[in-house]
């Protein structure tokens, strides 16, 4: 039969390892949740900056050269200068 100093140093070891196994799997969990948050956070970073780019490009049309003239009168940018300018060079 084991002495009791050899029990209290085996019951103390199980302790130990118990504690070290619940701190170290703690620590693995927090690092894992937070590699998962900051991967969220990037896709929906990502989202965002695609999205605001599709708005731009959406809201704000290429600019238009000199000789491009628009000739529809319902399109907001119409300019009838312009397309009385345009009509008076081709046609002289």
């Amino acid at each position: 039969m084991a002495s009791t100093g050899v029990n209290v140093l085996r019951w103390s070891a199980l302790g130990l390892g118990v504690f070290y196994g619940f701190t170290h799997q703690r620590k693995i969990t927090s690092t894992q949740r937070a590699q998962h948050a900051k991967h969220e956070y990037e896709q929906k970073e990502k989202l965002i900056q695609a999205a605001k780019a599709e708005f731009a490009r959406k809201n704000n049309p290429a600019p238009a050269s000199a000789n491009d003239v628009i000739t529809d009168p319902a399109h907001p940018n119409f300019d009838l200068e312009k397309l009385l300018l345009k009509v008076a060079n081709e046609n002289p």
